[in-house]
């Protein structure tokens, strides 16, 4: 698991086999290579910990500690007293914006400082984490019915009278988390180049035998 996360969970494995993955379904390189493999599966159990926000592949000694991942101090997003987004009178906020120059994440009336655009614009199957994660948290949460799609139930009606505290917290962590992600992004897409360049394993009937170089495989 590990190793698919190292090597799949990045944009340039998106980029690279952009074509192949219209067709359901997913081939995964798998390199001949003990050294290489072991060099994923290594960076592969960060990318899991942070997916799991330090509840899985959990090592200390490696840099996973228990518990929310956090960027070093100095690239830490964080609140200053002015940015807090208020709570419960005021009601839960409905708009979002980023302010690129000051690296800032505008939420309602409150804002969160050093977000970098790649943070910010962080996707996964096309949609930006960030947005999905505010749309079920915001005021007004209403989505467009497409086609026969069944009406949403009346307790997406229910929500807290206003901002929470957890949402700040789980806000933070999430930043946190995406910061973290991009940062192993490069380190990932020159993994993802070397295992394609070497020996790969075939698993079709009549392919190569582990050791030998087989034709480059789409996902």
């Amino acid at each position: 698991m590990a190793y698919i996360a190292a090597v799949t969970a990045h944009p340039a494995f998106t980029a690279r086999f952009k074509a192949d993955l219209v067709r359901p379904g997913l081939r995964l390189p798998l390199t001949a290579d003990k050294a290489l493999f072991d060099e994923a599966a290594a960076l592969g159990r960060e990318v899991v910990w942070l997916h799991c926000y330090g509840e899985r592949f959990v090592d200390a000694a490696a840099g996973r500690p228990k518990g929310p991942p956090r960027l070093p101090e100095n690239e830490r997003p964080s609140i200053p007293a002015e940015g807090a987004i208020p709570g419960a009178p005021e009601p839960l906020p409905d708009t979002t914006g980023y302010d690129a120059p000051k690296g800032r994440l505008v939420i309602g009336k409150g804002f969160v400082d050093n977000v970098t655009p790649a943070m910010r614009n962080y996707g996964v199957s096309g949609k930006t984490v960030l947005d999905q994660w505010f749309s079920y948290r915001r005021r007004d949460r209403t989505k467009p019915m497409i086609g026969d799609r069944r009406p949403p139930s009346p307790l997406e009606k229910m929500q807290p009278d206003g901002w929470l505290a957890e949402y700040t917290e789980d806000l933070l962590n999430l930043l946190n988390v995406l910061g973290r992600l991009v940062a192993l992004e490069r380190r990932q897409a020159d993994l993802l180049e070397r295992i394609v360049a070497g020996a790969l394993v075939a698993v079709t009937a009549g392919g190569n035998e582990p050791g030998t170089t087989a034709d480059e495989p789409s996902p």
